[in-house]
Parts: structure tokens; C-alpha cells; sequence
């Protein structure tokens, strides 16, 4: 009997362990080898109207002696990761596309607004299960721009003035402003600034101090009852990682007067007034916005794009201007040329220009252009980026210092900075020296000679400072580029000679 009963239960044993370690089910299937949660990788799709720069390394700057200003240009072997690069300059259709977004955020929210339209659907304040949410706009909800009755007519001309000489009907720039919000991840993720106080520092030798106050800084703003923006650095303990959240507001109306403060002394009045406006100047890249404007641009674009995207939207990278080294990278094209065209010199045997800029003392239509032209009308670069030289010179996201690159990494180099501006203990407003407001430019410009559209050329401008000859384009990093085939031979590992040079 007890022989019996112990087969039974040896039966029993094996049927249990055979079943706990099956190779056909779940993660046994692998035979218990640890072979990684299985996903499907993502292909991302080519962003609209930008063009893939493959990841690959580049002796930035020149050897050479500036002809001109007899100055030189800091020299560095670096390395980039591959991103997205819009193909042309951000133009004044794309830029108005972001200022009417802003005037109908406004005219949404007036509509909605009591003292004006008093409609609430068009602002959603709960679900459809009637729970409270965040408030946001209801962009599913047209604006009534024919025959709006009296409340709505208020809300809609309250974004607009009237010329007092001419009666002309124009939108009121002063109202422009658009509020975004950046999560500092760079920051957040600095060991120093750790919320909890025993990751502050690895070395076990060391005492922690559970009460110690680490103080953090963080931008915000606001404006006031008179309509007047106010950014302020503010520095207190750290305490969450809401410190780690800047807010900006921002006017983000090009600075049209550009063509007349840029040029003193010329009749540039008709720029002034229809450059940005009139659509015979759609595809012109945009001028007169400044770099705090660029990257508002580039936020909003980011959003713009998550909304339409939805849950897919988490594995995006967020649109930003280029890096200095990113530009340069992508300026000489795959061959690292000095121009961003293969041939020698500015233009072609039969006298054709590669790009629009100076091509002599005086003579800004020996190109066929006097001031911008419209984008994209000279051939791409071998990366299939147009107007790389010249046009207009563009922002980067890098602060101008005389070292340049020599301040940097070597591998994805940047150098950034935010301005600030703080309080007294007077209470007065302070800012850091104006020095420190210069951002890196690239590209030269339509007004520029030859030698300033060279793809090493530095240049700098105030950061809020807009130019009739400074536009700008946006990128976008890229996730997951795949590695290229390697090959073995002899010692070690190598990437095959047909590899090597990047496609």
C-alpha cells in the first residue's frame, strides 16, 4: 500500500514539474535562457518636409586664415547622432500657421469668457462622465467669423486695432503671446539635484545628510494687469520635481520693423509692411524673429504634432533648433565640403550662382536676388538640404563663445545657457550681462560675401534680437538608427569599407 501511494505521489511530482517546466509555454519556451522581452521594432516615418542626416563624425571649423577678417575658426574631430532636419527654412506661411493659432487660442478663450462671449463649450472643463479634467479649449468647435451676434463680435475684434492714420484693420501684435512649459530633464537627472538625499552621492565613505537643502534654480513667468510679459529666474530648495519645469511666455510676433532698424537710410518700408503678410512672400523664409521666438515655434510645433498623433506620440522626439555642431554637420554634406555643392567657387561655367548671398561690393542682384529669395530655388546639398548657404543665416540652440567647439563634447556637442533674471534684494529686476545672450548663427545670409556663407563660418547675435537676414529651421532627433554591419578581419572588429562612408 505504501509502495502504491508513493508512485502515485511520485507520478504526481513529475506530471507538476513537467508542467512548471514545459518548453511551450510563456518564457520556458526558451529553455530558461534569458533571450529579452520580445517587441517589434518601430520604424519611424520620414517627419513632413524633413530630411534623415545619418549619424557620422566631422572635423569641425578650418585650418585656414579667414581672408577677410583674418580670423580662424576653432578645429575639433566630433561625432554626431543621426536627427531629422527640416529640408527648407521655416517660412512665413509656416510661421503665420503658429501666429493664427495663438489669435484663436485667444478667441477661443474670450469666446468662453464671460465678459465676452460667454459660450462654455468652447472650453472643456469635464468628461463626458461630468468629472472635473485640466480646462483646455475645444478645438473641435469653430470660430463664427461670419455673421457672429454681438457677444461674439466682441470676442473676435478684441485681437485686433485699428491704424489710428490709415483705419487699416490689423491684428494686434501685443496680444501675441504664447505660454509653454519645458521639463528640464538634463537637470533633473544630476545627482546633486536628486530628491531623495542617499543617491546624492555613491561614495560610501561619505555621511548623508537627510536634512540637507539643495537650492535649484528655475525659470517662470507672468503678466501683468498691463499686458506686460515678466520672465524670472527664481532660486529656492528643491522640493519636487515640479522644480524642474520652466515656464516661458512669449510675444512670438516677427519684429517687422527689422527691415527698416537693419538698414539705415534705405527704402525698405514696403518689406516692412508685406514681407511677413502678403502672400506673394508664402514661401520666403521668414525674418525678424528672434531666438527665444524659434524655439516657442519649436515647442508649439512639438504639440501640434502630439495632438494629432496621439498615444503614438510618446516615442517622438520634441522639435528643436539644430545644434552648432549638428548644423555644420549637415551643411557640408556627405563629402564634408566647404560649400554645401560639390564644385569649386560660387557658381557655375556659365556664370549661374549655387546659393543667394553678396557676390560682389554693392551688387546684391548679380545672384538674381536683392534681398531673400524664395526656398528651396538652388539645388539641395548632398543631404538634400536646400538654401545651407545663404538667404538667410540661421539660430542654433548654442551659446556663441570665442572657444566654440573647443568648450564641448566631442560626441553630440552643445553648449546651452538661459539668460536669467532675478530679483534684488531691493526688489529690482536684474538680468546677467548682455554678454551672455549670444547665440551661434550659421550659414550667412543674403546680404553676406562669399566668404561668410561658408558652412565653418561663425557668427553671433542677441538672443532677443531679430534680423531682416537671420531665419531659422528646426530638427528633430531620431531614435533607434540602426547599426551598420560589421565585418571581422584580422584583429578585432571593423565596419566594412563599403560602410564606412555615410549614405
Amino acid at each position: 500500500m505504501k509502495k502504491l501511494l508513493f508512485l502515485t505521489l511520485s507520478v504526481s511530482i513529475t506530471l507538476c514539474l513537467a508542467s512548471c517546466f514545459s518548453f511551450k509555454k510563456g518564457s520556458q519556451a526558451t529553455g530558461g535562457e534569458v533571450t529579452g522581452v520580445s517587441a517589434s521594432a518601430i520604424s519611424e516615418p520620414a517627419p513632413y518636409g524633413m530630411v534623415l542626416i545619418k549619424r557620422g563624425s566631422l572635423k569641425m571649423g578650418t585650418d585656414k586664415t579667414d581672408s577677410l577678417w583674418g580670423k580662424q575658426m576653432p578645429t575639433r574631430e566630433i561625432s554626431v547622432d543621426a536627427f531629422w532636419m527640416d529640408e527648407k527654412e521655416v517660412t512665413n506661411a509656416m510661421y503665420r500657421q503658429f501666429v493664427y493659432w495663438v489669435r484663436d487660442s485667444i478667441i477661443r478663450e474670450r469666446l468662453a469668457d464671460p465678459a465676452y462671449g460667454g459660450d462654455e463649450s468652447y472650453k472643456i472643463e469635464e468628461d463626458k462622465n461630468g468629472d472635473p479634467v485640466t480646462p483646455h479649449l475645444n478645438w473641435n468647435k469653430s470660430i463664427p467669423w461670419r455673421n457672429p451676434d454681438e457677444d461674439q463680435e466682441r470676442a473676435l475684434e478684441s485681437v485686433f486695432t485699428t491704424h489710428p492714420f490709415t483705419g487699416e484693420r490689423m491684428l494686434d501684435a501685443s496680444q501675441m503671446n504664447y505660454r509653454y512649459e519645458v521639463f528640464d530633464y538634463a537637470m533633473a537627472a544630476k545627482r546633486k539635484y536628486r530628491l531623495n538625499p542617499e543617491e546624492r552621492s555613491l561614495n560610501w565613505d561619505t555621511e548623508t545628510n537627510p536634512n540637507e537643502e539643495v537650492m535649484i534654480s528655475k525659470d517662470t513667468a507672468y503678466i501683468d494687469d498691463d499686458g506686460i510679459i515678466h520672465r524670472e529666474t527664481i532660486t529656492r530648495p528643491l522640493s519636487s520635481m515640479w522644480d524642474f519645469v520652466n515656464t516661458y511666455i512669449i510675444n512670438i510676433y516677427p519684429d517687422t520693423t527689422c527691415w527698416i532698424n537693419d538698414f539705415q537710410n534705405a527704402e525698405n518700408e514696403s518689406y516692412m509692411r508685406l514681407y511677413f503678410t502678403h502672400p506673394n512672400f508664402n514661401e520666403y523664409p521668414v525674418v525678424g524673429v528672434n531666438w527665444d521666438q524659434a524655439n516657442a515655434f519649436c515647442n508649439w510645433r512639438t504639440d501640434f504634432l502630439m495632438r494629432g498623433l496621439g498615444a503614438d506620440a510618446k516615442f517622438i522626439q520634441r522639435y528643436r533648433l539644430p545644434t552648432e555642431a549638428e548644423w555644420e554637420f549637415a551643411a557640408r554634406g556627405k563629402d564634408g565640403n566647404e560649400l554645401p555643392w560639390e564644385q569649386e567657387g560660387v557658381a557655375s561655367d556659365q556664370g549661374c550662382y549655387f546659393a543667394n548671398f553678396k557676390p560682389d561690393r554693392g551688387n546684391y542682384t548679380k545672384d538674381g536676388n536683392l534681398i531673400t529669395s524664395r526656398t528651396g530655388i538652388y539645388s539641395a546639398n548632398s543631404n538634400g538640404l536646400y538654401d545651407m548657404a545663404g538667404n538667410v543665416a540661421e539660430w542654433t540652440s548654442t551659446v556663441y563663445t570665442e572657444a566654440g567647439i573647443l568648450s564641448m563634447s566631442d560626441m553630440n556637442p552643445s553648449l546651452t545657457y538661459n539668460v536669467a533674471r532675478y530679483k534684488d534684494n531691493e526688489g529690482k529686476d536684474v538680468k546677467d550681462p548682455y554678454a551672455l545672450a549670444k547665440k551661434s548663427v550659421r550659414g550667412g545670409s543674403w546680404k553676406d560675401p562669399e566668404s561668410f556663407i561658408k558652412s565653418a563660418w561663425r557668427t553671433s547675435e542677441y538672443q532677443n534680437v531679430g534680423r531682416s537676414f537671420i531665419g531659422f529651421r528646426c530638427v528633430r532627433s531620431q531614435i533607434g538608427d540602426p547599426s551598420r554591419r560589421v565585418s571581422k578581419g584580422g584583429k578585432g572588429t571593423k565596419v566594412s569599407a563599403k560602410k564606412q562612408k555615410r549614405k
